[in-house]
Protein backbone atom coordinates (compact mmCIF):
# COMPACT_ATOMS: atom_id res chain seq x y z
CA UNK A 1 0.00 0.00 0.00
CA UNK A 2 1.14 3.51 -0.38
CA UNK A 3 2.59 5.25 2.05
CA UNK A 4 0.73 8.63 0.64
CA UNK A 5 -2.22 8.86 -0.53
CA UNK A 6 -1.33 12.40 -3.17
CA UNK A 7 0.93 10.52 -4.72
CA UNK A 8 -0.67 10.23 -8.13
CA UNK A 9 -1.31 13.65 -8.20
CA UNK A 10 2.30 14.13 -9.69
CA UNK A 11 1.97 11.25 -11.93
CA UNK A 12 -1.26 12.73 -13.65
CA UNK A 13 0.55 16.08 -14.07
CA UNK A 14 3.15 13.92 -15.79
CA UNK A 15 0.89 12.36 -17.85
CA UNK A 16 -0.84 15.86 -19.24
CA UNK A 17 2.60 17.49 -19.81
CA UNK A 18 3.77 14.43 -22.07
CA UNK A 19 1.07 14.39 -23.95
CA UNK A 20 0.74 18.57 -24.01
CA UNK A 21 -2.15 18.61 -22.90
CA UNK A 22 -0.98 21.11 -19.94
CA UNK A 23 -2.52 24.57 -19.66
CA UNK A 24 -1.14 27.53 -17.02
CA UNK A 25 -3.02 30.85 -16.75
CA UNK A 26 -2.58 34.12 -18.99
CA UNK A 27 -2.79 37.15 -17.36
CA UNK A 28 -4.84 39.28 -19.74
CA UNK A 29 -3.47 42.53 -18.26
CA UNK A 30 -6.36 45.52 -20.09
CA UNK A 31 -10.01 45.87 -20.39
CA UNK A 32 -11.52 43.78 -23.08
CA UNK A 33 -11.68 44.76 -26.59
CA UNK A 34 -10.20 43.87 -30.26
CA UNK A 35 -6.51 44.78 -29.09
CA UNK A 36 -5.46 42.94 -25.53
CA UNK A 37 -2.36 43.36 -23.54
CA UNK A 38 -0.84 40.25 -22.89
CA UNK A 39 2.33 39.43 -21.09
CA UNK A 40 3.64 43.13 -21.57
CA UNK A 41 2.35 42.88 -25.73
CA UNK A 42 -0.28 44.19 -27.18
CA UNK A 43 -1.63 41.22 -28.87
CA UNK A 44 -5.51 41.49 -31.51
CA UNK A 45 -7.56 39.00 -29.62
CA UNK A 46 -9.36 36.88 -31.42
CA UNK A 47 -9.52 34.29 -28.61
CA UNK A 48 -12.39 36.57 -27.00
CA UNK A 49 -16.51 35.36 -26.66
CA UNK A 50 -17.26 39.29 -26.66
CA UNK A 51 -18.63 39.26 -29.64
CA UNK A 52 -20.17 42.59 -30.17
CA UNK A 53 -17.37 44.25 -27.86
CA UNK A 54 -19.76 45.13 -25.10
CA UNK A 55 -17.01 43.71 -22.05
CA UNK A 56 -15.22 47.07 -21.71
CA UNK A 57 -18.07 49.14 -22.85
CA UNK A 58 -18.44 52.17 -20.64
CA UNK A 59 -22.08 52.07 -20.41
CA UNK A 60 -21.90 48.51 -19.08
CA UNK A 61 -18.76 49.76 -16.95
CA UNK A 62 -21.24 52.73 -15.49
CA UNK A 63 -24.00 50.61 -14.74
CA UNK A 64 -21.71 48.44 -12.81
CA UNK A 65 -20.37 50.75 -10.51
CA UNK A 66 -23.53 52.72 -10.29
CA UNK A 67 -25.50 49.08 -8.87
CA UNK A 68 -22.17 48.20 -6.30
CA UNK A 69 -22.80 51.96 -5.18
CA UNK A 70 -26.94 51.32 -4.61
CA UNK A 71 -26.52 47.62 -3.79
CA UNK A 72 -23.16 46.80 -2.20
CA UNK A 73 -20.75 44.13 -4.48
CA UNK A 74 -23.12 41.23 -3.81
CA UNK A 75 -26.22 39.83 -3.14
CA UNK A 76 -25.38 37.96 0.39
CA UNK A 77 -27.49 34.93 -0.24
CA UNK A 78 -29.63 32.99 -2.65
CA UNK A 79 -32.45 34.56 -4.13
CA UNK A 80 -34.80 33.05 -1.67
CA UNK A 81 -33.30 34.33 1.12
CA UNK A 82 -31.72 37.96 0.96
CA UNK A 83 -30.58 37.42 -2.43
CA UNK A 84 -32.40 38.91 -4.80
CA UNK A 85 -32.63 42.66 -6.05
CA UNK A 86 -35.02 44.54 -8.04
CA UNK A 87 -32.66 44.70 -11.07
CA UNK A 88 -32.80 40.37 -11.24
CA UNK A 89 -36.14 40.85 -11.70
CA UNK A 90 -35.87 43.33 -14.44
CA UNK A 91 -33.46 41.29 -16.09
CA UNK A 92 -35.58 38.46 -16.69
CA UNK A 93 -38.47 40.38 -18.29
CA UNK A 94 -35.75 41.90 -20.62
CA UNK A 95 -34.74 38.38 -21.31
CA UNK A 96 -38.16 37.18 -21.68
CA UNK A 97 -38.78 39.59 -24.08
CA UNK A 98 -35.46 39.19 -26.23
CA UNK A 99 -36.22 35.67 -26.20
CA UNK A 100 -39.78 36.21 -26.48
CA UNK A 101 -41.00 33.10 -24.15
CA UNK A 102 -43.10 33.71 -21.14
CA UNK A 103 -40.62 34.04 -18.30
CA UNK A 104 -36.71 33.61 -17.10
CA UNK A 105 -34.67 32.84 -14.29
CA UNK A 106 -31.11 33.65 -13.82
CA UNK A 107 -28.31 31.97 -12.64
CA UNK A 108 -24.96 32.53 -11.41
CA UNK A 109 -23.27 30.85 -14.38
CA UNK A 110 -24.34 29.27 -17.34
CA UNK A 111 -22.82 25.99 -16.35
CA UNK A 112 -24.46 25.93 -13.29
CA UNK A 113 -27.93 26.72 -15.21
CA UNK A 114 -27.53 23.74 -17.53
CA UNK A 115 -26.31 21.60 -14.98
CA UNK A 116 -29.03 22.56 -12.52
CA UNK A 117 -32.03 22.40 -15.00
CA UNK A 118 -30.97 19.20 -17.25
CA UNK A 119 -30.62 17.55 -12.91
CA UNK A 120 -34.00 18.79 -12.29
CA UNK A 121 -36.15 17.79 -15.61
CA UNK A 122 -35.56 14.50 -16.07
CA UNK A 123 -33.81 11.54 -13.31
CA UNK A 124 -33.20 7.94 -13.30
CA UNK A 125 -35.90 7.04 -14.78
CA UNK A 126 -35.74 9.33 -18.56
CA UNK A 127 -33.92 9.34 -21.01
CA UNK A 128 -31.41 12.34 -22.30
CA UNK A 129 -30.17 12.07 -25.97
CA UNK A 130 -27.06 14.09 -26.42
CA UNK A 131 -24.76 15.42 -28.98
CA UNK A 132 -21.90 14.03 -28.93
CA UNK A 133 -20.09 17.82 -29.17
CA UNK A 134 -21.99 19.26 -26.93
CA UNK A 135 -20.23 21.89 -23.84
CA UNK A 136 -19.24 19.96 -21.12
CA UNK A 137 -22.21 22.09 -18.83
CA UNK A 138 -24.29 19.79 -20.48
CA UNK A 139 -22.41 16.56 -20.39
CA UNK A 140 -22.26 16.70 -16.55
CA UNK A 141 -25.37 17.62 -16.53
CA UNK A 142 -26.53 14.28 -17.96
CA UNK A 143 -24.65 12.18 -15.55
CA UNK A 144 -25.82 14.28 -12.62
CA UNK A 145 -29.88 13.81 -13.32
CA UNK A 146 -28.94 10.20 -13.25
CA UNK A 147 -30.75 9.20 -16.46
CA UNK A 148 -29.93 7.09 -19.72
CA UNK A 149 -27.39 8.80 -21.46
CA UNK A 150 -27.62 8.13 -25.47
CA UNK A 151 -25.27 10.04 -27.01
CA UNK A 152 -25.79 10.71 -30.77
CA UNK A 153 -22.91 10.78 -33.58
CA UNK A 154 -22.76 15.11 -34.16
CA UNK A 155 -25.67 16.77 -35.93
CA UNK A 156 -26.57 13.05 -37.09
CA UNK A 157 -30.36 13.70 -37.57
CA UNK A 158 -31.05 10.14 -38.61
CA UNK A 159 -28.82 8.64 -35.58
CA UNK A 160 -31.09 10.12 -33.46
CA UNK A 161 -34.32 9.17 -34.84
CA UNK A 162 -33.48 5.71 -34.70
CA UNK A 163 -31.97 6.00 -31.11
CA UNK A 164 -35.75 7.46 -30.48
CA UNK A 165 -37.20 4.18 -31.86
CA UNK A 166 -35.38 2.11 -30.27
CA UNK A 167 -35.25 3.96 -26.70
CA UNK A 168 -38.00 6.13 -26.33
CA UNK A 169 -41.12 3.70 -25.17
CA UNK A 170 -38.68 2.18 -22.23
CA UNK A 171 -38.64 5.65 -19.97
CA UNK A 172 -41.22 7.58 -18.78
CA UNK A 173 -39.74 11.26 -19.87
CA UNK A 174 -37.29 12.05 -22.44
CA UNK A 175 -35.03 15.02 -23.21
CA UNK A 176 -33.07 16.21 -26.03
CA UNK A 177 -29.62 18.23 -25.52
CA UNK A 178 -28.05 20.23 -27.95
CA UNK A 179 -25.68 23.42 -28.65
CA UNK A 180 -27.55 25.84 -30.83
CA UNK A 181 -24.02 27.10 -32.04
CA UNK A 182 -20.92 24.48 -30.86
CA UNK A 183 -18.74 26.25 -29.60
CA UNK A 184 -15.59 24.35 -30.61
CA UNK A 185 -16.33 23.91 -34.32
CA UNK A 186 -18.97 27.06 -35.27
CA UNK A 187 -21.49 25.11 -36.68
CA UNK A 188 -25.12 25.31 -36.01
CA UNK A 189 -27.45 22.12 -34.95
CA UNK A 190 -30.17 21.15 -37.06
CA UNK A 191 -33.33 23.26 -34.47
CA UNK A 192 -36.34 22.58 -37.05
CA UNK A 193 -35.51 18.87 -37.36
CA UNK A 194 -34.66 18.52 -33.75
CA UNK A 195 -38.11 19.77 -32.77
CA UNK A 196 -40.05 17.80 -35.39
CA UNK A 197 -38.41 14.70 -33.33
CA UNK A 198 -39.31 16.14 -30.55
CA UNK A 199 -42.54 16.46 -31.20
CA UNK A 200 -43.39 13.28 -32.84
CA UNK A 201 -41.44 10.91 -30.28
CA UNK A 202 -42.77 13.15 -27.24
CA UNK A 203 -39.57 14.14 -26.00
CA UNK A 204 -38.29 17.52 -24.31
CA UNK A 205 -35.41 19.49 -26.46
CA UNK A 206 -33.41 21.94 -24.47
CA UNK A 207 -30.62 24.38 -26.39
CA UNK A 208 -27.90 25.63 -25.10
CA UNK A 209 -27.53 29.52 -26.32
CA UNK A 210 -24.58 30.62 -24.89
CA UNK A 211 -22.86 31.38 -28.65
CA UNK A 212 -26.35 32.47 -29.79
CA UNK A 213 -27.59 34.84 -27.51
CA UNK A 214 -27.49 38.47 -28.91
CA UNK A 215 -25.54 37.22 -31.96
CA UNK A 216 -28.25 35.67 -34.05
CA UNK A 217 -31.86 36.57 -34.82
CA UNK A 218 -32.87 39.63 -36.39
CA UNK A 219 -33.10 40.90 -32.90
CA UNK A 220 -30.10 38.51 -31.14
CA UNK A 221 -33.05 36.27 -29.94
CA UNK A 222 -30.22 33.51 -30.77
CA UNK A 223 -30.80 30.35 -32.94
CA UNK A 224 -34.32 29.86 -32.11
CA UNK A 225 -35.04 33.14 -33.29
CA UNK A 226 -32.83 32.93 -36.63
CA UNK A 227 -34.60 29.22 -37.22
CA UNK A 228 -37.83 31.25 -37.02
CA UNK A 229 -39.21 28.44 -33.98
CA UNK A 230 -39.76 31.48 -32.11
CA UNK A 231 -42.84 30.47 -29.47
CA UNK A 232 -42.01 27.02 -30.23
CA UNK A 233 -42.37 24.64 -26.71
CA UNK A 234 -38.75 23.90 -25.88
CA UNK A 235 -36.35 24.90 -23.08
CA UNK A 236 -33.51 27.81 -23.82
CA UNK A 237 -30.68 28.40 -21.83
CA UNK A 238 -28.22 30.98 -22.41
CA UNK A 239 -25.09 32.93 -20.71
CA UNK A 240 -24.91 36.48 -19.92
CA UNK A 241 -21.14 36.01 -20.38
CA UNK A 242 -20.63 35.95 -23.90
CA UNK A 243 -21.91 38.83 -26.60
CA UNK A 244 -23.69 40.32 -23.29
CA UNK A 245 -20.60 41.06 -21.81
CA UNK A 246 -21.32 40.19 -18.21
CA UNK A 247 -21.54 37.09 -15.95
CA UNK A 248 -24.49 34.59 -15.04
CA UNK A 249 -27.01 32.17 -17.06
CA UNK A 250 -30.48 31.92 -17.56
CA UNK A 251 -33.09 29.66 -18.51
CA UNK A 252 -36.28 30.80 -20.76
CA UNK A 253 -39.20 28.77 -21.55
CA UNK A 254 -42.80 28.78 -20.48
CA UNK A 255 -43.85 30.08 -16.81
CA UNK A 256 -44.45 26.65 -15.30
CA UNK A 257 -41.32 25.65 -16.32
CA UNK A 258 -39.74 28.41 -14.41
CA UNK A 259 -42.09 28.13 -11.29
CA UNK A 260 -40.95 24.71 -11.26
CA UNK A 261 -37.32 25.12 -12.03
CA UNK A 262 -37.37 27.84 -9.06
CA UNK A 263 -39.05 25.97 -6.68
CA UNK A 264 -36.60 22.27 -7.52
CA UNK A 265 -33.35 23.34 -8.71
CA UNK A 266 -30.38 23.23 -6.61
CA UNK A 267 -28.08 25.06 -8.24
CA UNK A 268 -30.77 28.34 -8.10
CA UNK A 269 -31.65 27.68 -4.84
CA UNK A 270 -28.94 27.10 -3.06
CA UNK A 271 -26.21 29.11 -4.83
CA UNK A 272 -25.69 33.01 -4.06
CA UNK A 273 -27.56 35.17 -6.45
CA UNK A 274 -25.82 37.09 -9.12
CA UNK A 275 -23.87 40.30 -7.91
CA UNK A 276 -25.67 43.47 -8.65
CA UNK A 277 -22.82 44.82 -11.06
CA UNK A 278 -22.91 41.76 -12.58
CA UNK A 279 -26.78 41.82 -13.49
CA UNK A 280 -26.66 45.59 -13.87
CA UNK A 281 -24.15 45.14 -16.75
CA UNK A 282 -26.01 42.12 -18.48
CA UNK A 283 -29.19 44.12 -18.37
CA UNK A 284 -27.78 47.49 -20.13
CA UNK A 285 -26.08 45.18 -22.93
CA UNK A 286 -29.41 44.01 -23.66
CA UNK A 287 -30.79 47.29 -24.33
CA UNK A 288 -28.14 48.38 -26.26
CA UNK A 289 -28.36 44.71 -28.57
CA UNK A 290 -31.79 46.01 -28.65
CA UNK A 291 -31.18 49.71 -30.02
CA UNK A 292 -28.19 48.88 -31.99
CA UNK A 293 -28.34 46.50 -34.19
CA UNK A 294 -25.91 47.55 -36.10
CA UNK A 295 -23.42 46.00 -33.75
CA UNK A 296 -24.56 42.58 -34.87
CA UNK A 297 -24.53 43.75 -38.65
CA UNK A 298 -21.17 44.40 -38.31
CA UNK A 299 -20.23 41.49 -36.83
CA UNK A 300 -21.37 39.38 -39.68
CA UNK A 301 -20.00 41.79 -42.24
CA UNK A 302 -16.12 40.70 -40.32
CA UNK A 303 -16.75 36.95 -41.29
CA UNK A 304 -18.02 38.27 -44.70
CA UNK A 305 -14.81 40.25 -45.09
CA UNK A 306 -12.57 37.43 -43.15
CA UNK A 307 -13.97 34.25 -45.33
CA UNK A 308 -13.16 36.60 -48.75
CA UNK A 309 -9.52 37.68 -47.69
CA UNK A 310 -9.15 33.70 -47.20
CA UNK A 311 -10.42 32.59 -50.63
CA UNK A 312 -8.23 35.09 -52.75
CA UNK A 313 -5.30 33.62 -50.44
CA UNK A 314 -6.23 30.19 -51.28
CA UNK A 315 -6.00 29.55 -47.55
CA UNK A 316 -9.44 27.47 -47.54
CA UNK A 317 -7.43 23.91 -48.11
CA UNK A 318 -6.13 22.51 -44.43
CA UNK A 319 -4.87 18.82 -43.64
CA UNK A 320 -7.65 17.40 -41.38
CA UNK A 321 -11.35 17.92 -41.23
CA UNK A 322 -12.46 21.44 -41.53
CA UNK A 323 -15.47 23.49 -41.57
CA UNK A 324 -16.40 25.06 -44.97
CA UNK A 325 -20.06 26.08 -43.68
CA UNK A 326 -18.48 29.21 -41.61
CA UNK A 327 -21.97 29.37 -39.88
CA UNK A 328 -20.60 31.63 -36.99
CA UNK A 329 -17.72 34.13 -35.91
CA UNK A 330 -16.70 30.73 -34.61
CA UNK A 331 -13.83 29.44 -37.45
CA UNK A 332 -11.87 25.99 -36.32
CA UNK A 333 -8.45 24.96 -38.26
CA UNK A 334 -8.21 21.57 -37.51
CA UNK A 335 -4.27 20.84 -36.62
CA UNK A 336 -2.62 17.34 -36.46
CA UNK A 337 -1.77 17.20 -32.73
CA UNK A 338 -1.59 19.17 -29.80
CA UNK A 339 2.43 20.13 -30.09
CA UNK A 340 1.59 21.38 -33.22
CA UNK A 341 -0.92 23.15 -32.28
CA UNK A 342 0.81 24.93 -29.22
CA UNK A 343 3.48 25.95 -32.04
CA UNK A 344 0.81 27.27 -34.34
CA UNK A 345 -0.29 29.82 -30.98
CA UNK A 346 2.93 30.85 -30.08
CA UNK A 347 4.09 31.36 -34.36
CA UNK A 348 0.80 33.29 -33.85
CA UNK A 349 1.33 35.17 -30.90
CA UNK A 350 4.91 36.13 -32.22
CA UNK A 351 2.96 37.86 -35.00
CA UNK A 352 0.96 39.72 -33.15
CA UNK A 353 -2.18 37.78 -33.13
CA UNK A 354 -3.66 35.64 -29.71
CA UNK A 355 -5.47 32.77 -31.01
CA UNK A 356 -4.38 29.89 -28.45
CA UNK A 357 -4.68 26.43 -29.24
CA UNK A 358 -7.83 24.21 -28.71
CA UNK A 359 -6.36 20.47 -27.32
CA UNK A 360 -7.90 17.74 -25.46
CA UNK A 361 -9.96 17.04 -23.48
CA UNK A 362 -11.24 20.35 -24.76
CA UNK A 363 -11.63 18.74 -28.28
CA UNK A 364 -11.18 15.67 -29.63
CA UNK A 365 -8.49 16.91 -32.06
CA UNK A 366 -6.46 20.08 -31.39
CA UNK A 367 -7.11 23.10 -33.56
CA UNK A 368 -6.72 26.96 -33.85
CA UNK A 369 -10.17 28.65 -32.78
CA UNK A 370 -10.51 31.98 -34.26
CA UNK A 371 -13.71 34.13 -32.80
CA UNK A 372 -14.33 37.19 -34.47
CA UNK A 373 -15.58 40.14 -32.70
CA UNK A 374 -18.10 43.23 -33.86
CA UNK A 375 -15.05 45.79 -33.16
CA UNK A 376 -12.48 44.36 -34.85
CA UNK A 377 -11.41 46.61 -37.99
CA UNK A 378 -10.28 45.73 -41.61
CA UNK A 379 -6.39 45.66 -40.54
CA UNK A 380 -7.14 42.94 -37.53
CA UNK A 381 -8.94 40.69 -40.31
CA UNK A 382 -6.08 41.47 -42.92
CA UNK A 383 -2.86 41.02 -40.03
CA UNK A 384 -4.54 37.60 -38.87
CA UNK A 385 -4.60 36.56 -42.70
CA UNK A 386 -0.84 37.26 -43.21
CA UNK A 387 -0.39 34.88 -40.00
CA UNK A 388 -1.63 32.48 -41.45
CA UNK A 389 -0.06 32.78 -44.39
CA UNK A 390 3.21 32.75 -42.94
CA UNK A 391 2.50 29.50 -41.48
CA UNK A 392 2.75 27.71 -44.40
CA UNK A 393 6.29 29.39 -45.23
Amino acid sequence: MQSNPYSWIESSLSTIHKANWYRSLKTIESVPGAIIKLEGKRLINFASNDYLGLAGDERLIGAAIQATKEFGTGSTGSRLLTGHREIHQELELEIAQLKQTEATLVFSSGYLANIGVISSVVSQRDLILSDEYNHSSLKNGAILSGAKIVEYSHNNIEYLKNKLEQERENYRRSLIITDSVFSMDGDLCKLPLLLDLAEKYNSMLLVDEAHATGVFGINGGGCVEHFNCTGKQLIQIGTLSKALGSLGGYVAGSENLIEFLRNRTPTWIYTTGLTPADTAAALTAIKIIKKEPERRLKLWQNLEIFMNLLETENQLLHKGKKNSNYQSPIICFPLKNAATALKVGEKLKQAGIFAPAIRPPTVNTSRIRISLMSTHEISHLQQLITALINLNK
